[in-house]
């Protein structure tokens, strides 16, 4: 089979080899999935300038995100059983973005713990905090991703409650699975993927199986989960959390001006627009659609990045015109991950640069730090 050539190609590769439920849980959106095609399809309607006869030599991608250098202003968004996708998944994508020069981060809903990717990483990588119930358990996850030296703490806001989505629920995705004929039949119709998950150790929630309280194996953490996410997080909570971590801050999941402007008086270091992939408030806006009007609310008082939608370079060029100073991919790198593990993460970063940096020389750019709106066509 011939090298995939964009992310079409790479998920539809990653759709033959993962077992139907974790394909389904990394590529679905909440009810009618209209927000999640949304995210995507938005990005289509926003058209680029071709300019000509301009010089296109010594390009550069290289810029900033909180103030740390990438190679690119693409990071790996926090998702969760990404070691699902593949065995060891989170690990392998870690070091795939650490060789690349772009920022992981690791979800609390991560297969693989805060430990086992500071175990095969030099650099220090980003971790995404989801606020439970069980505050005890919260300043432990803190205190873990210190002691793993990451560099930055993604706080989640938008997940107090799960938004509910059909395509799990059809499955019958469960944490722990359900063992059913059809999940059997998944999962042995994907032998390379079996072979995979049998030689390793990592078939759980790495950071709170053995970590919270009461939840020392898989069977008692379905209900736990249930119980723990916080309904009554508040913007308090926010300074709590800030001053407990004591470094660089984003918070994920702002798709509101007002809350924007809200998020920017807390003193974090960055904010991004995110309605969760979809899979959260079906029949919101897209992530690229509520950009610019953040932006021009609130980008000189914080840093502005984007998630959501984002399927290739183009989009990234489209983000950063419209005024983020970073942005992320989720199912991007996951349908890398699950098409051919680690390397399939670098390929997805490879295809996002190379065509990040043609669309960006035939905008007539050299730099991406001078790209902006006058990219965009009327």
């Amino acid at each position: 089979m011939s090298k995939p050539l964009d992310i079409r190609e790479l998920k539809a590769l990653a759709k033959r080899r993962v077992p139907k439920m974790f394909f389904d849980y990394a590529d679905s959106g909440a009810w009618t999935e209209g927000t999640y095609r949304a995210n995507e399809a938005d990005f289509h309607d926003i058209k680029l300038r071709q300019r000509v006869l301009v010089d296109m030599t010594n390009r550069s991608l290289a810029s900033t995100m909180i103030g740390q250098p990438v190679s690119m202003p693409v990071a790996l968004s926090p998702t969760g059983l990404t070691g699902m996708q593949h065995a060891d998944g989170e690990m392998l994508a870690a070091q795939a973005a650490e060789a690349f020069g772009v920022p992981f981060t690791l979800s609390t809903m991560s297969i693989c713990s805060i430990e086992d990717v500071a175990s095969v990483t030099k650099k220090p990588f980003w971790f995404q905090l989801y606020v439970m119930r069980d505050r005890d358990f919260v300043k432990n996850l803190i205190d873990r991703a210190k002691a793993a030296k990451c560099s930055a703490l993604v706080l989640t806001l938008d997940l107090q409650i799960l938004g509910q989505r059909h395509k799990d629920l059809r499955n019958g995705l469960s944490a722990p699975p359900k063992f059913t004929p059809k999940h059997i039949w998944q999962m042995a119709t994907r032998p390379l993927w079996c072979m995979r998950m049998l030689k390793t150790q990592r078939r759980s929630f790495g950071n709170i199986v053995g970590h919270a309280k009461n939840v020392s194996d898989l069977s008692s953490l379905s209900s736990w989960t249930a119980e723990q996410f916080d309904p009554q997080l508040s913007w308090e909570n926010v300074a709590e959390i800030k001053e407990m971590w004591g470094g660089p801050l984003i918070l994920k999941g702002i798709l509101d001006v007002e809350d924007a402007q809200m998020a920017a008086r807390t003193g974090a270091d960055a904010i991004i627009v995110s309605n969760h992939g979809g899979r959260q408030l079906d029949g919101a806006r897209s992530s690229i659609g509520m950009l610019p009007r953040i932006v021009d609310a609130v980008g000189d008082k914080i840093e502005v990045h984007l998630d959501g939608g984002i399927r290739s370079g183009q989009d990234v060029l489209k983000a950063i015109a419209l005024g983020a100073k970073g942005t992320y991919i989720g199912r991007p790198f996951l349908y890398g991950l699950g098409a051919m593990g680690g390397q399939g993460v670098t390929l997805a970063l490879e295809i996002i640069r190379k065509e990040l940096d043609i669309t960006m020389a035939l905008c007539g750019k050299r730099d991406i730090r001078d790209v902006s709106r006058d990219v965009i066509s009327d």
